[in-house]
């Protein structure tokens, strides 16, 4: 492949401004995933519905944002990439607007589906785009670019998302999306048309998009809803795992037999691809569970307000734009899979520190790890990326960008699931372990003694139990995430060696 013919005539200025572009349109969507979360008891107390549904407003977004990203490799090769990424910009901000402007739930979570639908194929394609501008010997900087915006959305997230809504409304948390979307979408129109894709006539996959979303939305929707219903001890949630399961082996069948699938699957046929996705898949799923666990044990534990726990979850994001740009130009000095195993190394040495925290550990104590995994992040999260594109033919790397963007954000989804579960369930047992040992009476008329009515003794005991049972949960918690990073690391090994950073032109 002639690699004139993709960069264009993008140099300079041009190149740099369309790189940026690019990587602001991706921080927006990663961005939108995480700020709503915080919003949703303030939207839920604006529209006058339950907590419960409240929990749509992200549910709506997942489900349709997981569907879509697979498509993405479909959508490129039937509109061309550049095209497909201007109109979902143009939707993406359109629903946004809509977002903004709902008066009722129905209307806000339809609007919610809308934004996942145009913000699935930005992420894959942004990250697509990004190395079809860049020369190959600059696509480790080009990845470490996107990376950045990756790792920084979900630490700003929460912080701006809390801050928006404390001092303004939940509306803006949709509306700041307006000026950013317009501007990308324009730029991306003017400036990317030299990196456009070739356009096949393709058939829709309509049984093969059919299962997708069968199967995405049912697991969705147990990720979502199992917590509240008692996981596999409510019929619903059994139900739905029967449709996944069903639906998902169905899908599989389907897409492997089909001429034109929806979804690629062959790519895994690549081993490079295949072991660096499924590595990037466990160490971002640890690595999300633990940043959706952590402020919620500080403020239910510690007593943190929501700004100060998402301004301690934003100290690891000093890490991640200091290595970033470091780590980037280190891929074509260095092995790959060892910097990629020394990040998930010190992943788990971090989480390892986690799981002895105490309850009355002071705010440097809880803060030292966060800074160090934001060292951390950047030498798994970029060297896996690159060695998961560079395992594919040049026309596969869009889809391959859609495969491992899908199973990166089901893993994060997976994994905040799992430890929100095990961290509640577990509480409760190792409260009634601590209850069955202690001497209640004696430390009762203990506190009575120093002038405590009974109710009160008996109030300041029960609020210790629950202080301590949260905590100890909280580091069996990252006891497991430790052992899933230290399996990742050594996965990574099964990878074949990269000759070089992502690449257009090579074949492995």
């Amino acid at each position: 492949m002639n690699n004139t013919a993709i960069y264009g005539d993008l140099k300079g200025g041009k190149l740099l401004l369309a790189a940026f572009v690019l990587a602001l349109a991706n921080f927006m969507v990663v961005l939108d995933m995480t700020i709503a979360n915080v919003s949703v008891p303030h939207i839920t107390g604006s529209l006058a519905v339950s907590s419960s549904q409240g929990t749509w407003v992200i549910t709506s977004y997942a489900v349709a944002e997981a569907i879509c990203v697979p498509l993405t490799g479909w959508l490129t090769a039937r509109f061309g990439a550049v095209r497909v990424f201007s109109t979902c910009l143009l939707g993406f901000t359109i629903f946004s607007i809509l977002c903004g402007l709902s008066t009722g739930l129905a209307m806000l979570v339809i609007c919610r589906i809308g934004q996942g639908i145009f913000g699935g194929p930005i992420m894959p394609l942004s990250q697509m785009l990004l190395m079809r501008i860049f020369p190959p010997e600059k696509h480790g900087q080009a990845m470490g670019l996107w990376a950045m915006t990756t790792v920084v959305g979900p630490i700003l997230g929460p912080i701006l998302g809390g801050t928006i809504s404390d001092n303004l409304s939940w509306h803006w948390i949709f509306f700041i999306n307006i000026p950013v979307g317009i501007f990308c979408a324009v730029a991306a129109m003017r400036l990317l048309k030299p990196a456009e894709t070739a356009i096949k006539k393709l058939k829709i996959d309509s049984i093969g998009l059919a299962l997708l979303i069968i199967w995405i939305g049912s697991l969705q929707l147990i990720l979502d809803l199992g917590h509240d219903h008692d996981w596999f001890n409510s019929g619903l949630i059994v139900s739905l795992a029967i449709i996944a399961l069903i639906g998902f082996v169905v899908f599989i069948i389907w897409e492997m037999t089909e001429e034109h699938p929806v979804v690629n699957i062959k790519i895994f046929k690549y081993r490079g691809f295949t072991v660096a996705t499924i590595a990037l898949a466990f160490g971002f799923g640890a690595f999300f569970g633990s940043i959706v666990l952590i402020p919620q044990w500080l403020q239910i534990n510690l007593g943190y307000t929501a700004t100060w726990a998402g301004y301690l979850t934003a100290t690891m994001g000093i890490g991640s734009l200091t290595m970033s740009p470091i780590v980037a130009k280190l891929p074509g000095k260095y092995d790959q899979r060892a910097l990629a195993c020394f990040g998930l190394i010190l992943l788990t040495g971090v989480t390892l520190m986690r799981a002895f925290w105490t309850s009355n550990a002071d705010f440097m104590a809880l803060a030292w790890p966060q800074i160090i995994q934001g060292f951390a992040v950047p030498f798994f999260f970029i060297p896996l990326t690159n060695m998961a594109l560079a395992s594919v033919r040049p026309e596969e790397i869009a889809s391959a960008a859609g495969l491992m963007n899908f199973l990166r954000t089901m893993a994060g989804a997976i994994g905040a699931s799992i430890a929100v579960t095990f961290w509640d369930d577990h509480a409760k047992v190792a409260r009634s372990e601590m209850v069955s040992s202690m001497h209640i009476q004696d430390s009762q008329q203990a506190l009575v003694g120093s002038g405590m009515s009974p109710e009160m003794a008996l109030g300041a005991i029960s609020g210790m139990v629950d202080r301590e049972a949260l905590t100890l949960s909280v580091n069996h918690v990252f006891l497991i995430f430790e052992l899933i990073f230290l399996f990742a690391s050594l996965l990574i090994w099964l990878c074949p060696r990269p000759k070089r950073t992502v690449g257009l032109d090579q074949r492995h």
